[in-house]
Formats: C-alpha cells, sequence, structure tokens
C-alpha cells in the first residue's frame, strides 16, 4: 500500500462512518500563544473542543501537517520526523471511548481496511495519578475485544502521564487520558505474550485520546462540559507497518528524497549506519524546511520565533550534506524540489509557492556557506568546554545556532555552557528565547474584550494594507495581546510615511463608520466567489465560518459588495466597529525577508 492510498483509505473509513473530512490548518497556528507550530490534528480544532460549533458538525476526520521541534535531536533513527502528517478522526461531544476503541480495531484488523494481523497488536491505558483516575472504562473496553479475539491480556499495559495522557497542545486547554495502540515489527512468530514499553520493536501506530478535561492557568483538571475524542494515526509509521519496513525512510514519503540524497553525494543510504543516518537527517530537515516555507502563512529563515527553526533545519541539513561530500552549490533546492513534485497535488500551496520557497533555500544556504567554513575553522581551535561568550561568537559572527554548536561539542567530548549564552544573547536582544523551548507569542493571548478588539481591528489593518500596497499583501502571522497588535505581512519594502498614514485613515474610517461584524457559515466556492481572504486549497464543500465587516443595506442586512473586510476565521470579534476606538500604528519594521512587521494599538 502506497502512502496515497493509505491517506485516503483512512479518510474514506471515517467519512462512511459520517465524518465530515476537513482540510489540513495551516503549520503555523493562528490563535495559540503558546507554541511554534501546529504540532497536532487537535491544535487548529481548539475552540471547537471547549464548546464552540464546528460548521462540519461534530463528527470530523482530516490528514494534518505537523510540525514538532522536541524530536530534533531523535531524528536520523528509523521513526523520528520534524514534519508528520497525523490523520485523526474527532468526535466534538458526539461518541466517545467504546465506538473510538472500536472504530480504531476495526480500521486496523478488517480485511477491508488494513488487515493488520490480531496477534501482534498491544494497547496501554492511562494508569491514574493525584490529576485523575485510572481509566477503567477504556481498560474494559479493550479487555472485551482482546477477550472475544483470544488475546492475552497482559497486552494491555496500565502506563502513568507521560505514557498515557495527552495535552494540553500548549501550558492551557483541553487534555485527558488517551489509549496508544502499538504493533510488533520484529519476528511475527515471536510475539511477546505482553506488552514492554521499553522493547523498540513495539511501534506505536495509533493515540485515542478521550478529552475530558481542561487544564486551567492555575494548573488544576477541570471536568469539561463536552467531552471529545482526539485521535492521531501516523502516517509515516503505518505506511512502514502495511509495507513491512523497519524503517520509515524507505517507505514511498522519502524514496525519492533519499534518491535525490544519494545521487548529489555519491554514496549508498545503507552504506554504513553514520550515512544512514546523515541522509534521514537531511530528507527530514529539508522536507521540513520546505513544508514551513511553503505553507501559506510561509515562514522564511531568521534569527527569531519559527524562522529560527527553519534555520536551524537547513543548517543542519548542511552539516550533514557536507559530511556526505556533497560539492554542488546550492543543493537544498534539489531536495525542495523533490518534495515539491511528491505532495504538491495534496497540498497545493507547495506547488503555489514553490518559487518562494526555492529561492529562500538558496539565499540561506549562500548566507550559511559564506561563514560556515570560516566558523568550522574557529571552531576546531577551541580547547576545552566552550563558555557562554564564545557560543554567542559562533551564533553571531559565523551563523551557528547553538544546538549545532552543542552538537559539534558533543561529537568532541566537551560542553557547551547554554545559560552563559543566553545571557549573552539576552544582552544583544536578538533573539527572546531559543526556539526549542517550544514557546511561541503568536495569535491571541487571550480571548478577553481587549483582545478581542484589537483582534478585529487586526482585520480591518489588512483590508487596509491591501487597498493602500496592493493585493499581494496576505497575512503570515499575528500576535495579539490586551496591550498591542502585532501583524506580519507580505510586502517587499519600507512603507512610507504617507502609506503608513492612508492604513491608519482607512481603519479608523471604518471604525467611525459603525459598521456591524457578522459572522456566516459558508461552503468553500460561496466564500471564494464573496471574496473573502482565506486558504483556498480546502476540499470542495468543506463549510467555513466568515466575518464581514460591511456597512448595513436599507433592509438591515450587510452590504456585502461594499464590504471593508470579509476573512475566514475562527473569531472572537466585536460586533460593531464603532467600540473600537482610535487605532494608531506604533511601529513598522522588517520582519523577515519579504515579510514586514506593524504594531499598533486602540486608543480610548
Amino acid at each position: 500500500m502506497n502512502s496515497r492510498e493509505l491517506r485516503q483509505k483512512y479518510l474514506d473509513f471515517f467519512l462512511a462512518r459520517d465524518h465530515a473530512v476537513i482540510s489540513s490548518a495551516s503549520l503555523i497556528p493562528e490563535n495559540d500563544p503558546t507554541v511554534l507550530f501546529t504540532t497536532a490534528g487537535m491544535h487548529p480544532l481548539v475552540p471547537y473542543l471547549l464548546g464552540e460549533k464546528h460548521p462540519a458538525g461534530t463528527r470530523l476526520t482530516d490528514a494534518q501537517k505537523c510540525i514538532r521541534t522536541g524530536d530534533i535531536d531523535e531524528v536520523g533513527d528509523a521513526t523520528h520526523h520534524t514534519f508528520f502528517e497525523m490523520m485523526g478522526n474527532w468526535s466534538l461531544g458526539d461518541y466517545f471511548k467504546k465506538e473510538s476503541i472500536a472504530y480504531s480495531w476495526e480500521f486496523l484488523t478488517s480485511p477491508q481496511w488494513l488487515n493488520l494481523d490480531k496477534n501482534r497488536l498491544a494497547v496501554s491505558v492511562f494508569a491514574g495519578d493525584g490529576d485523575a483516575p485510572f481509566d477503567q472504562e477504556a481498560y474494559d473496553i479493550w479487555a472485551g475485544i482482546f477477550r472475544n479475539n483470544d488475546l492475552p491480556l497482559d497486552r494491555i499495559a496500565k502506563l502513568p502521564k507521560k505514557n498515557n495522557w495527552w495535552g494540553p497542545a500548549g501550558t492551557t486547554g483541553p487534555c485527558g487520558p488517551d489509549t496508544e495502540i502499538f504493533y510488533w515489527a520484529g519476528d511475527p512468530s515471536k510475539v511477546p505474550a505482553g506488552f514492554n514499553d521499553d522493547n523498540d520493536l513495539w511501534i506505536e501506530i495509533w493515540n485515542n485520546v478521550f478529552m475530558q478535561y481542561n487544564k486551567n492557568a492555575a494548573g488544576r483538571f477541570e471536568p469539561l462540559v463536552q467531552k471529545n475524542v482526539d485521535t492521531g494515526l501516523g502516517l509515516e509509521r503505518v505506511l512502514a507497518v502495511m509495507n513491512g519496513l523497519a524503517d520509515n525512510y524507505q517507505t514511498d514519503l522519502f524514496r525519492n528524497i533519499i534518491s535525490k540524497i544519494e545521487e548529489l553525494s555519491g554514496r549508498r543510504y545503507d552504506e554504513s549506519p553514520e550515512i544512514t543516518r546523515a541522509m534521514r537527517i537531511i530528507a527530514d530537515h529539508l522536507k521540513a524546511a520546505t513544508f514551513i516555507i511553503s505553507d501559506d502563512k510561509g515562514i522564511s529563515p531568521s534569527n527569531t520565533d519559527q524562522g529560527y527553526v527553519v534555520r536551524r533545519l537547513i543548517r543542519r541539513a548542511i552539516r550533514y550534506g557536507k559530511q556526505l561530500g556533497i560539492k554542488i552549490p546550492l543543493w537544498t533546492k534539489e531536495i525542495a524540489s523533490v518534495v515539491i513534485s511528491d505532495y504538491h497535488d495534496i497540498y497545493g500551496e507547495l506547488g503555489k509557492n514553490r518559487q518562494l520557497t526555492l529561492a529562500s533555500l538558496d539565499k540561506e544556504e549562500e548566507k550559511f556557506n559564506r561563514t560556515l567554513e570560516k566558523g568550522l575553522a574557529e571552531f576546531y581551535k577551541l580547547s576545552g568546554d566552550i563558555n557562554g561568550v564564545t557560543a554567542f561568537t559562533l551564533y553571531q559572527s559565523y551563523g551557528f545556532p547553538l544546538e549545532m554548536t552543542e552538537e559539534l561539542a558533543a561529537e568532541k567530548g566537551i560542553k557547551v555552557d547554554r545559560d552563559g549564552f543566553m545571557s549573552e544573547l539576552k544582552k544583544h536582544q536578538d533573539l527572546s528565547r531559543t526556539a526549542a523551548a517550544g514557546k511561541f507569542k503568536g495569535g491571541l493571548a487571550d480571548a478577553g474584550e481587549e483582545t478581542t478588539k484589537l483582534h478585529t481591528a487586526a482585520h480591518l489593518m489588512l483590508a487596509a494594507l491591501r487597498r493602500v500596497l496592493g493585493d499581494h499583501v496576505v497575512q503570515k502571522g499575528s500576535n495579539i495581546t490586551p496591550e498591542r497588535l502585532r501583524l506580519d505581512f507580505s510586502h517587499p519594502e519600507k512603507m512610507t510615511p504617507e502609506s503608513i498614514k492612508a492604513v491608519e485613515d482607512l481603519v479608523n474610517g471604518a471604525i467611525s463608520s459603525h459598521y456591524p461584524v457578522t459572522c456566516e457559515e459558508l461552503s468553500l466556492a460561496e466564500a471564494k466567489n464573496r471574496g473573502a481572504m482565506g486558504v483556498f486549497d480546502s476540499k470542495y464543500g468543506e463549510r467555513v465560518k466568515i466575518y464581514t465587516i460591511a456597512p448595513l443595506q436599507p433592509d438591515g442586512h450587510p452590504d456585502f459588495k461594499q464590504a471593508f473586510s470579509q476573512e475566514i476565521c475562527g473569531g472572537p470579534h466585536v460586533e460593531n466597529t464603532g467600540v473600537l476606538g482610535h487605532f494608531k500604528i506604533q511601529k513598522e519594521e522588517a520582519s523577515s525577508s519579504g515579510v514586514r512587521r506593524i504594531k499598533a494599538i486602540l486608543e480610548k
């Protein structure tokens, strides 16, 4: 079974069970202040997990693009990835544990679907702790299934929170116990009678999260009124299982990429463990970088926030390319071209943003190559552990991300003073944190009154920017707190004082016009015909929320033809622009190549 067949089979299974197929959300979170990237399928659905009505209903399924930076150091083995696809099915206050577990078992074992050997499956459930009790319900459901299939109950493990609890995605939010499903990747004649989490031949393939709780700001776990199911089946891992492979990088999701690396380096993937690891890292990192840059909210390499992760991925791939002996100049775009070719018909933004992506990789590779050799020469002159000042010099002068310095140091058996580096970094105010810390103040910091006002003002400002600067302007990121809004947008040059004033005047004109803000649920085709701003690579027939800011017609309905702003958005918004106050741009500056940043406030 190839990746396209597996992806479609999963969606078809749940479509036949009354689930609406929804599109993958952006890799860049819209309204989550706690994470850099979309890390799981639940991430874009948090408002609906908390009770907001989803336009597509209470049963959903999707293939979600994900980026996880916490596993970067693990990449190089057979199963870890920075970019991956999470297949998910969702119940928003609809079915719960019994149906969810039954669906998973049927999809994995039924001859009509994946037809996996039942004797090679095991599961785990939450053992309970001071926050929540043992998940007796999930255990009993699995026990019934295992008895009916003559499987030993020792294959149902009771594990602690670090194994069988999911969420929240950030510091607060929906969470709950989960049950994980494992497949024995070893000799089928030697499947152990019991499950052992320490045995690497048991490969986790599916995780069913039962969202019963909400973790609040005080760290307490409160029962959710609406109980949800959030599941994730790892496409890469299950594809390897379906093809009898112990190595995800030998599936069709990586085969063409690895072949291109072999061609560029003149080495073979299976030549040695060191060569295999280097090729896996290059394949993973450049695939992840390609998806992040190509995203419709695409991020270019930089020294801050998500851009720091992109830079780290590209530069780490380049360093391993040098280890393989790749001497072709500007070769990273060759790998990206393969990624785009393999995925563009599934994720249309890859093809649409191809030239931008390749140019961004070229620029970063050129920049890094100019300093890499000098930096390596300086590094290898060092003796003994590396202090914070030296680590910062390698970062500032030679473009070495801290993590790369730490990797090189580990290879020499020496240490790096990370705290000292961070102290130097703060002094120079180049970077507010390492991206690996996994925190990013993007999107809405809360949903309070002032934040809601600024969120509505951001819609007005984006519409005004497009009127003043042109239709090439699209949102590239946002950060909204109760005090101010920050918006990143595509534009190649610094705004003039005249254009800044024109934007302010347009926004304040819309505010003084007391336009009502209305919300509708439309199909994507209707939203596109209406002229709404948003991403239209979604599936035909999917319904979305459109927020419109427009004058009223004589009959009291919004005049959509005269709308100031129409955007696909999850909210929240004020009901009328007249409550916003006076809009003022405080600062306009560069964010990254081809991207500008505005900080603005609402004065009383």
